[in-house]
Order: structure tokens, then sequence, then C-alpha cells
């Protein structure tokens, strides 16, 4: 989805997905409960006549919807997101690396070559077609410790994928978030849209809540393509 502003120059593409009540972002993971705390009809009774209000009320986990890791989600004793800077999380800029669809093991080779330092790495392999069905789940593709290795000692500041996991959830093993969360280089995970943007000439965004003892957050993840010179 495109969104132009005031500025015409500046396109920004939406790479979240929605959270809705009853959203499974992750098999074993509760979805989130979204109600009313004070509803519009309650609120009459606070207010004039004609004024009404709502507040809402949300349980959910972290890990809910696109969402960033920072160190502490492997960590203890690293950042948490509210740690995080803006320039951490915003006006990144953006590299986008395209994998074959029948392709799951993601390895170091697809990202050789490549202009990645400072840059957020964001890696498209169109699994989010399958968000909201039960084949998200099931043979997902991710990165291989190779690949987080190769990322790590390329300096990149941030790898975002449009995936259940940037790790294989096959087995218990983390290698990725742990190799990159180590180096403090941050994940964003259940990506979408990427598609809509080029493989360069773009900043990317995906700031959280600053929210206190907690190592994962939702995030409203876009792309501003920039002007061409």
């Amino acid at each position: 989805m495109e969104a132009k502003p005031n500025n015409a120059s500046e396109t920004l593409i939406d790479l979240s997905h929605e959270i809705e009540e009853g959203l499974v972002t992750y098999k074993g993971l509760p979805a989130p409960i979204i109600c009313d705390y004070l509803s519009r009809e309650a609120s009459k009774s606070h207010y004039e006549d004609g004024t009404t209000f709502q507040i809402g009320k949300i349980e959910m986990v972290v890990n809910t919807g696109t969402y960033i890791d920072a160190p502490f989600h492997r960590f203890a004793d690293k950042k948490d997101i509210a740690e995080l800077s803006l320039r951490q999380v915003a006006a990144i800029p953006g590299i986008k690396v395209t994998v074959p669809e029948d392709q799951r093991a993601i390895d170091a080779k697809i990202f050789k070559g490549l202009d990645l330092s400072g840059k957020a790495v964001l890696v498209q392999t169109n699994w989010s077609r399958h968000w909201k069905t039960d084949q998200y789940f099931e043979g997902h593709p991710f990165l291989t410790e190779d690949a987080a290795d190769y990322l790590r000692s390329q300096n990149v500041q941030l790898v975002g994928i449009d995936s259940l996991n940037i790790d294989d959830t096959a087995t218990g093993a983390r290698p990725v978030h742990t190799i990159l969360l180590s180096a403090d280089i941050l994940i964003v995970e259940h990506m979408c849209n990427l598609d809509q943007i080029p493989e360069a000439n773009f900043e990317f965004y995906a700031v959280p809540v600053k929210m206190k003892g907690t190592g994962s957050f939702p995030v409203r993840a876009f792309g501003k393509l920039l002007k061409r010179d």
C-alpha cells in the first residue's frame, strides 16, 4: 500500500500486517484480545450531551503482528525495546534482497557483493502470501547460520524478513537470533509488501513504543522511497 504525504516526492510503503482480535502470529502464543475499557455508550455519563469517547483495552503478547526484536529478547543483560535509539529504528538506509520462492535455507551467498554496512537488509521471500493460513507456520524460509555470520561481519544495522521466523523453527536452536542480537543487530519479522519497494534507494522505519522490560514489540514498519538524483 502506498501513501503520499503533502510532499509528493515522498512515497511511503507500508510493510506491516494489521493486528486484530484473534490474530495468531505464531502457533503456541495467544492471540490478542481487543475490547472496550470504556465504551462510547458508557462514556455518556461522564460528558455533556453529544460528547462520547472510546477507551480501548488490549491484552497481547509482544510478539504479535510485525514486530522488532531488541537484544534483550535473547540476552538478559542487553538493551531492551525502550533503550533503542531512534537512529537504530528510523531513517535507516535500506537494501532489499529477493530470494527465489522455492528456496528455504537462505545462506550467505545471496548477500555477497552487496554494500551492506550500516544498512537495513530486508529479505523478500514472499512467504507473507500465506499470512493467516495454516501454511504460514510450516516450511517457512529462514536464514542460515553462515548468513547471519556474514551479515554481522558486514556491520549491518538491522535485518528484516517477510517470514514466520528468521531462524529455522524445525529445531530449538536459534543461531541467527543469537548471532545478530549479540552484535546489537535488530531483527524485524512477519513483514509484508516487500515486493512494493525497490532493491535500494529507500529508508526503512520500524519504530516501537518505548516499552521497558521487553525484548520485542509490534511496529508499523514502512519504507520511504527516496527521490533519485
